[in-house]
This record gives C-alpha cells, structure tokens and sequence, in this order.
C-alpha cells in the first residue's frame, strides 16, 4: 500500500463548482494530503467534470495531493488517466476487492466505517483497502450516518481495533485537530471548515500543524 498523508483530508461540500474548485487549490497549497471530490446530489457527468477540474488545479499547486472520488468507482476510473487516485467508497457502494479489481493494485481505496463491528469488518478487506473513515466524531448536518457520535473518546478503541489507517470524520474543526491526534488516529477529514473557510490555505496549514502538535 501507499504511503499517505491523512493528516489533513478535505472532503469538498456542495457549491458552486468554480468554488469548490478554488477552495480544493487551496487546500493543497496549504497541504492536505488527500482531496476527496464529493458533491451530493450530484450526477455522474457532473461528478466526472468537477473531479477534472479539481485534479487538474490541485496537481498544478501541490503534485504530491491525492485526489479522491467519493463512491463512484466508474468515475474514479474514468478520471485514473487524468491523475486522480483512487475512491472513497461506503457501506452499500462496491465490494472492496471489486473496486480493487477494477481500478488496479496502485490505485487509493478507502472505506467508511464508525462502529467497532463495522471497523472489524474492514479488517477483511485489510489487503486491498488503504485507510477507513470513522465517524461521526461529533453529529454533523453534511452526512446523516445514524452512528451514535464517537467523540473523542471513542476512537482509541477504534484505533487499536483496525489494521488499517483511521481518519476522523464528522463536523471535525481545526481546534479538534490536536487532541484527535493524541486518540491515535492518522488523520482527520474536514468538510465545511475549509469549505467555508475565509483562508482555506491558511486553514489546512493549522490542521496540519495542530495535528503534528498533537501526534507528537
């Protein structure tokens, strides 16, 4: 598997595309490791224009990002030549290994998750997925899981759990950064923080930095 820095992962939100196209160039100037091209609702043609246009501008700035599509593995193939990655696939999209067969042995997979059933679940998969997702961390109007909240309390047990990566997700602000570091997790997702973020550079800079604190 590759490495990857999951410190600081957007998920970019609803909006304008020229918006979240900006905001996503930002976000690797100012260091997110990973950039997940997520949209709802949205069709597959739109999904497919908007993920080129932010592969395009995310790898002008920051080549080293990684450029995600959120569930749909046709698209995330679709965009393999034009530089994305891989996909962030949930519970009822694609069985992990046909996802894995269809995009190949380099490409980034990872998978939502947030209960420890669920997290043990992954581990059957531990060969062909890169990371899981975890959450919610705290109850969030982006994404509707019906999970109870983690908090922070919650993830070690997650952590050590998981033979995978784990990201926090779920209404996850800058200031939470450096304490969901000290829980063991390897990153953190952040939707709305940098989306409506005066500086998105600036913001992600200080999610990295508070995370390093934290881990350190």
């Amino acid at each position: 598997m590759t490495d990857l820095d999951l410190r600081c992962y957007f998920v970019t939100g609803a909006g304008e595309p020229d918006i979240i196209v900006e905001t996503a160039r930002a976000a690797a100037q100012g260091g997110a490791g990973i950039i997940q091209v997520r949209s709802k609702p949205i069709s597959a043609r739109d999904l497919y224009d908007l993920g080129l246009s932010v592969v395009t501008a995310v790898h002008e700035v920051n080549p080293d990002t990684r450029v995600l599509i959120d569930d749909r593995v046709d698209v995330a193939l679709a965009l393999k030549p034009h530089g994305v990655a891989g996909v962030h696939i949930g519970q009822d999209d694609l069985n992990p290994r046909v996802a894995r067969n269809l995009l190949g042995p380099d490409a980034i997979i990872g998978l939502t998750t947030g209960t420890l059933e669920l997290v043990e679940a992954a581990n059957d998969y531990a060969d062909v997925l890169d990371y899981i997702g975890a959450g919610p961390f705290r109850d969030t109007p982006t994404k509707n899981s019906g999970r109870t909240p983690l908090g922070l309390e919650g993830y070690p047990a997650l952590v050590e759990a998981s033979q995978l990566p784990v990201v926090a997700i779920g209404d996850v602000t800058v200031d939470d950064t450096e304490n969901l570091a000290r829980t063991g997790v390897d990153g953190v997702a952040i939707v709305r923080g940098i989306m409506n973020a005066d500086d998105p550079r600036d913001y992600v800079e200080r999610v990295v930095h508070g995370f390093d604190r934290g881990r350190n």
